[in-house]
């Protein structure tokens, strides 16, 4: 049986207690996921752009989805909150696939951002969630689809016309359950005209021994002249698996950084689709995975340059170990007409055991002349020269792979904007190589009320 079978058929028994729980502006984009849906298949392991995951084993479970809403005992202090000086020190948060946040976390906005949950703001300003909700994010992928068809609530960011916010904002995504839960969530995010803002976004699980599957569809619009900072850290458990689509929507002259950061994590899919709008835009893809045990995590990035005089610059990087498994395809296209286009992709990783496998799958597809464009892979091991250099200076063999791995790590860190953050994450990342359980758990705020 199809593993979207059973979702399909929740739909057909449940749809008033969907849609009771929701907005009418989120209920009316079901049906069309429905039809979509209903004949789709789920490509699997080994199929094109899915080296190493299977969508249909992700879904198969019989997890369970809060369609009634139920409360659920969340202790929000337990869960990750980095202390990083000058960033936002009351996190939103959302639970589950809910937006949870107490009032105190709107303590100290500007003027000009709005902040909360999606469902609210579709029933309160409905033409504006429909001139941005569901335009970016294509139906045709199924797992968008199988989103928009069951989510109920989600994350909703609006910096307005000309508002820099000094500060990075933070959003907990925090999953808690006492059986298998699937979370089904939606962000929506509108930067407007020359509006300048950072998001923090951390995704923690607070129960290490329940199955979690989060299915997540993210929007981001950046108009003109705007500029905006996305970064997303993964901190869940070995039994939490993700299923993650971006699409960013940039208009001319817009500034974006997206940097995706997995330390700890089951199975993960995130996938990235970019597209170039306006003229003069220019957006940095970073990620980065620390992979070992059993663990795996999948990349897949497309990146359109549908306008001439735009520039993106391109970096994941893995890191995989024991018997873990990467995957990364990335894709720049550029389209007729796309002239003065520049475009520079590349993949490094470190495969540290035999057993440990990555691929990867730089690829172009260029349609005009006038443009600098490059590609490229490397996987390999530590460099023993390096490694002998370091252990004549009197390095044990364990302190020279550690520093060597976070050398290695450093460009996709450094790429953070954020002062404050950056130095954060560089400790962060010390601590899942040197081997803690739980890097983000260890950090001096992580328990503060």
């Amino acid at each position: 049986m199809n593993a979207l079978t059973q979702y399909l058929d929740l739909f057909r028994q449940h749809r008033d207690l969907l849609d009771s729980h929701s907005a009418e502006a989120i209920n009316s984009h079901r049906e069309d996921a429905f039809k979509v849906l209903e004949n789709a298949t789920l490509p699997k392991a080994g199929s094109d752009n899915y080296e190493n995951t299977d969508l249909e084993a992700m879904l198969a479970p019989d997890y369970g989805l809060n369609l009634a809403k139920l409360d659920i005992d969340v202790n929000p202090s337990a869960t990750f909150h980095c202390d990083v000086p000058r960033i936002s020190s009351n996190p939103f948060l959302v639970v589950n696939d809910s937006f949870a946040s107490s009032p105190k976390s709107f303590n100290g906005l500007p003027e000009g951002i709005e902040v909360g949950s999606l469902k609210e703001f579709a029933i309160r300003e409905p033409e504006t969630f429909n001139k941005f909700y569901g335009k970016a994010a294509d139906l045709k992928n199924p797992m968008v689809a199988l989103d928009t068809l069951l989510v109920q609530d989600g994350f909703y960011l609006r910096v307005k016309k000309g508002v820099k916010i000094e500060k990075p904002l933070q959003l907990v995504n925090i999953l808690q359950n006492g059986m298998p839960l699937m979370a089904i969530r939606r962000m929506l995010i509108i930067i407007e005209e020359e509006a300048e803002a950072s998001l923090l976004v951390c995704d923690h699980t607070q129960n290490p021994e329940i199955d979690f599957l989060t299915l997540e569809t993210v929007e981001l619009f950046v108009a003109e002249n705007a500029s905006f900072d996305f970064y997303n850290l993964e901190e869940s458990t070995a039994k939490t698996n993700r299923i993650s689509t971006l699409y960013l929507s940039q208009k001319a002259d817009s500034r974006v950084v997206i940097d995706g950061i997995t330390l700890y994590n089951g199975v993960t899919r995130n996938e990235y689709f970019c597209r170039f709008e306006g003229e003069n835009a220019s957006l940095r893809l970073l990620g980065m995975g620390i992979e070992d045990e059993h663990r795996s995590l999948s990349t897949y990035s497309r990146i359109d340059h549908a306008v001439a005089r735009c520039h993106s610059d391109e970096l994941f990087k893995y890191s995989v170990d024991d018997n873990a498994r990467g995957a990364f395809t990335g894709r720049i296209y550029v389209a007729e007409g796309a002239v003065k286009t520049e475009a520079y992709q590349s993949n490094r990783n470190l495969v540290g055991t035999d057993t440990a496998r990555m691929e990867s799958r730089p690829e172009l597809e260029i349609y005009n002349d006038d443009v600098k464009c490059s590609h490229g892979s490397a996987t390999g091991q530590l460099d023993q020269l390096q490694m002998f250099y370091m252990r004549t200076r009197g390095l044990d063999e364990q302190t020279a792979r550690l520093l060597l791995k976070q050398a290695f790590m450093a460009d996709i860190i450094d790429g953070v904007r954020v002062e404050a953050l950056r130095d954060r994450l560089h400790l962060l990342v010390e601590r899942r190589f040197a081997g803690a359980s739980s890097a983000c758990a260890s950090c001096a705020g992580c328990n503060k009320e």
